[in-house]
């Protein structure tokens, strides 16, 4: 079993930076691929970030390609998200997600099955 606690979120202006922590406990050695999810009210949740353990292979999607950046502290367990030059469209509940999975490549750092969640923390963003 492993248990997600994600911290960071937070309300901010437009322009503005917020960096997103996920820490993970348990049974850690299980996980290949950690992900990030967003999720704003009314909206599908949407694939953000993903990296790959093995090899610290990260991928983004494309609204957040140069902007987001996603990293792994191995001797504290987390995974971070820096999040820069935030816009209103990035407001939502941010959540992080383990898999036992690989995610070696893009395709399946969107698609591999999420073995565990975090509960959430909300970023909004002002105009």
């Amino acid at each position: 079993q492993v248990t997600l606690v994600e911290f960071g979120g937070g309300s901010v202006q437009a322009g503005g930076a917020l960096r997103l922590t996920c820490a993970a406990s348990g049974n850690t050695n299980s996980i290949n691929c950690m992900r990030w999810f967003r999720q704003a009210p009314g909206k599908e949740r949407e694939w953000v970030a993903a990296i790959w353990l093995a090899t610290y292979a990260t991928y983004y999607a494309d609204s957040v390609k140069g902007r987001f950046t996603i990293s792994r502290d191995y001797s504290a367990s987390t995974v971070n998200l820096q999040m820069n030059t935030l816009k209103s469209e990035d407001s939502a509940m941010y959540y992080c997600a383990a898999s036992r999975e690989a995610c070696g490549t893009r395709y399946l750092a969107v698609h591999v099955t999420s073995d565990y969640w975090g509960q959430g923390t909300q970023v909004t963003v002002s105009s």
